[in-house]
């Protein structure tokens, strides 16, 4: 938000904002890197695919979605065929309201509660850092999702540890995604 912000600033007064431009840019690519990564993993073709989706916020403590990486995420991940079921709790209604402004999907859907997103799903996406994320109970993701895989759009994990107790996970910048 706070780039967009400046860029329409610096065009108000004739600038060119070469810089924050390429910024912007390297932002929104960002917002695809997670959905890439899960194609790379599950196949390009993700209609047999449910995801659980956790944090729907632009950032933790907070119901604003406006510029928030879910929106990107999520429309990528049902434009590619996926079911999505997403957990946030406080930006879920906001999330779902913006989200039907561009055409209702029946393959996604909210739940009330965290786990409740990953009964049968083929991976967890975490993508805001709200605080109750930040140490969930690991065995029992592992019962609930199909296989172990984590997409974790914010580096709140271990990745070594994850890996070493045999999850596949995706950090961004972070290496290997082989357990």
């Amino acid at each position: 938000k706070d780039v967009k912000a400046l860029i329409h600033t610096a065009h108000t007064v004739d600038v060119e904002p070469l810089v924050l431009d390429a910024t912007h840019r390297r932002n929104e690519h960002q917002k695809q890197y997670i959905v890439d990564q899960v194609r790379k993993q599950f196949g390009p073709d993700l209609s047999q695919r449910t995801f659980a989706v956790w944090g729907l916020a632009f950032k933790p403590g907070t119901d604003d979605v406006r510029e928030a990486p879910a929106l990107s995420i999520v429309r990528g991940l049902l434009d590619a065929g996926a079911t999505v079921r997403a957990f946030d709790p406080v930006a879920a209604s906001a999330f779902a309201k913006r989200l039907a402004e561009d055409g209702e999907s029946p393959r996604f859907s909210l739940v009330a509660e965290k786990y409740d997103a990953l009964k049968g799903a083929d991976a967890l996406v975490l993508i805001t850092e709200w605080k109750e994320f930040r140490s969930p109970d690991f065995r029992r993701i592992r019962s609930l999702l199909k296989q172990p895989v984590i997409f974790d759009g914010r580096n709140q994990y271990d990745a070594a540890r994850l890996r070493s107790e045999g999850w596949t996970y995706f950090g961004v910048g972070r290496g290997s995604p082989l357990p």
